[in-house]
């Protein structure tokens, strides 16, 4: 549930290979509890049962035995028949336990029927590798033209050629939106709610394809090349560490090595020092659930805490400090700054101009505008 109702933030992250990871090894937790839950009660279920069905073949034995053997022959048959018909509940509660049995075949198409959406869900994810792939094949996007070595070298990180955006209720966002994101450049994208900020950013992430145009990627995602921080921030279930170095190394190979001081460090920057007494430490497992336990303001500290670590070329910010106060949000991102990064900001705050050369104004109906930031 957590995966599903974050699975955009994981995307931009880039995180699909650890999310999997993580899902199978609760996956495998999950089924081994349920086995041994099975183990323990299978003997229980067992003498249940069989007592139950026992219970009723017995109680028509113990009537049937005096009747054959002729204990019974002096009552007439009004009295046998009512005799017999003392233990007739028996006979209903054996019909009962067979009822039981029968039943099972609404559970049996229960299953069936989620096998089903299953394979639905399954032929539409092959469809959608497909789509995927033919779009690869069409040079819509240049993820694999050029060498890593070729990537890191490069002062450029996207190329929007001619961009045109639509919603998927085909509302036009976007037109012709011609923007090359280069090294030093930071650009501030602003406009009103529903104008296409938030979309735009999905488009450079590669989740959404634009309408026409092309998109050109000229780094790579990760450490040393772009990173997203999405507008709803994602912690994953585990400790501090965690949560710092998220995604896992054996995703981002180059993200270096796990330093205690240079995280302790970030953390600082980050003003959440006092985390690290609440957790108990880096590596100390904890029984909350993050979103529970820290206010939105400490989320994305947290956020800017995993971007100092990972030290990204490129940082893309959605609203990343909407829940800080102009102090702070002008401490992270002059630690930005002073950490090389290029920025490429969605927000609304007059206060992050400063920190800009460029800003993309969008005006919904296709309508942008481009301008220069006035330096004081």
């Amino acid at each position: 549930m957590q995966l599903r109702v974050n699975a955009e933030s994981v995307a931009f992250y880039r995180a699909g290979e650890v999310e999997h990871m993580r899902t199978n090894y609760k996956l495998q937790n999950l089924l081994k509890t349920q086995r041994e839950l099975m183990v323990k009660e299978l003997w229980l279920y067992i003498g249940v049962n069989t007592f139950d069905y026992l219970g009723s073949i017995l109680s028509y034995v113990v009537i049937a035995i005096p009747i054959f053997s002729g204990v019974y022959d002096d009552l007439n048959p009004t009295e046998l028949s009512s005799l017999v018909s003392k233990n007739a509940f028996v006979s209903i509660y054996l019909i009962h336990c067979f009822s039981l049995l029968i039943d099972l075949s609404t559970t049996v198409s229960d299953v069936a029927g989620y096998t089903h959406r299953i394979g639905e869900l399954q032929e539409v994810l092959l469809n959608l590798s497909k789509k995927q792939s033919d779009s690869e094949s069409q040079d819509k996007w240049d993820f694999s033209r050029i060498s890593k070595e070729q990537k890191i070298s490069s002062n450029t990180a996207f190329v929007l050629e001619q961009v045109s955006l639509a919603a998927p209720s085909k509302k036009l966002l976007i037109k012709d939106l011609n923007l090359r994101i280069i090294q030093g450049n930071n650009l501030l994208i602003t406009g009103n709610t529903g104008t296409g900020k938030t979309s735009l950013l999905r488009v450079l992430g590669g989740l959404w394809e634009c309408k026409q145009g092309e998109v050109h990627m000229v780094t790579f995602f990760g450490p040393r090349g772009v990173v997203i921080m999405p507008q709803r921030p994602f912690f994953t279930d585990g400790t501090l560490r965690e949560q710092i170095i998220y995604p896992l190394k054996e995703i981002y190979p180059d993200s270096g090595s796990i330093d205690d001081d240079r995280i302790l460090r970030f953390l600082e920057l980050a003003g959440l020092s006092d985390l690290l007494v609440r957790t108990g430490g880096l590596d100390q497992p904890v029984d909350w659930n993050w979103y529970d336990i820290l206010s939105p303001g400490e989320m994305q500290r947290l956020s800017f805490a995993r971007l100092f670590y990972l030290q990204p070329q490129y940082a893309v910010l959605d609203e990343a400090t909407s829940a800080l106060t102009e102090d702070v949000e002008n401490e992270m991102y002059r630690i930005c700054t002073q950490l090389g990064m290029t920025l490429v900001s969605v927000g609304h705050h007059k206060s992050l101009e400063k920190f800009h050369s460029w800003i993309l104004k969008l005006y919904g109906e296709g309508k942008w505008e481009l301008t220069r930031t006035e330096k004081p």
